[in-house]
């Protein structure tokens, strides 16, 4: 079923049938009426390819997966993929995966000059991100999943500045005065938003935090082992790991000494995942919809595409989880 079968149908002009289909061009309610009405009793679906060559578009989005992750954050990229992909298909359009770093963009550059693709996500934000200043430059519309400082970006993000000074002050509240944080590479945005809210956390709570107690750029198990060894000598009541596979160096180090959590020292992280889920005792922790995230940003960035009205900066609300690995005993 066609544009031209439709029109021969119901004896109107293409012109007409389009300017309904499209709901642009001044036609009578009655006309659009009779043909929206007429196209779903047939099933009409217009075609993609006349679609992209009479919009210019492609039909296309890309998603710049960093490909300096670990093996450990593949759950969250996956799971916010499935969450892109399952938007991008309820959309008709198709997604193209790219893999790109803080240095080589190589494969966002290859998308836009060959034309593949009407709009980029960005996966991970840098404190400097070439991605960023690129797509900007090029005019191609994008949105980034993960905050960023520069002015103009359309962001979508967890709000994870809130939710780790809240989980912060609960902790210090509970009577918790020394909270050491191991953290990991302080040119991503995620994790200096964490590390500034683990210190806006002590401010609520009108407890001076101690920076000795700080530890950013932790990169490894061992590196993680070694700083867990000098925390238990300095009397340290809490270690938070800033994500889930910190988190877990931290649990394996403990356990290797056979420290009791949480009658010795509690634990507590700023990202829950599958990764902690199953440990025990359960682990204090932050826990966000990461689904809800890549969705949220696909639509999002369609609504750039299209020139809709968007929002600049979307935060996704979070859950805080107290659980036993935290207890006061």
């Amino acid at each position: 079923m066609t544009i031209d079968d439709i029109a021969r149908e119901l004896n109107i002009s293409k012109t007409t049938v389009s300017r309904a289909l499209s709901g642009k061009g001044r036609i009578s309610d009655s006309t659009r009426n009779r043909v929206m009405s007429y196209a779903n009793d047939v099933n009409y679906k217009p075609s993609a390819i006349a679609q992209s060559l009479a919009t210019s578009r492609t039909m296309n989005i890309g998603f710049a997966m960093p490909s300096d992750y670990d093996i450990v954050d593949m759950p969250f990229f996956q799971t916010c993929l499935w969450g892109v992909t399952s938007m991008a298909m309820s959309m008709d359009r198709d997604v193209f995966i790219s893999m790109v770093d803080a240095i080589d963009i190589s494969g966002i550059i290859r998308l836009v000059e060959n034309h593949k693709v009407d709009g980029m996500l960005l996966g991970r934000t840098y404190s400097d991100d070439k991605a960023i200043a690129y797509l900007k430059d090029m005019k191609i519309p994008f949105v980034t999943i993960g905050s960023s400082g520069v002015p103009g970006v359309v962001q979508v993000d967890n709000n994870d500045y809130e939710g780790c000074a809240e989980l912060t002050s609960i902790l210090l509240l509970k009577g918790l005065k020394r909270l050491a944080l191991i953290g990991g590479n302080s040119t991503y945005i995620v994790n200096n938003n964490r590390l500034n809210g683990f210190l806006d956390g002590h401010r609520r709570a009108q407890v001076k935090p101690d920076e000795s107690l700080i530890f950013m750029d932790s990169h490894g198990s061992f590196v993680i082992d070694k700083i867990v060894a000098g925390l238990l000598e300095g009397n340290v009541d809490c270690i938070i790991g800033m994500d889930d596979a910190i988190c877990e160096s931290i649990l394996t180090a403990l356990f290797s000494r056979d420290v009791r959590i949480p009658e010795d020292i509690k634990v507590a992280s700023f990202f829950n995942s599958s990764l902690l889920e199953h440990h025990q005792p359960q682990v204090t922790s932050l826990k966000y919809n990461v689904e809800k995230l890549g969705m949220t940003a696909c639509s999002t960035l369609l609504d750039v595409i299209e020139e809709r009205s968007t929002v600049m900066v979307t935060l996704l609300d979070y859950e805080v989880a107290i659980k036993e690995s935290t207890k006061i005993m």
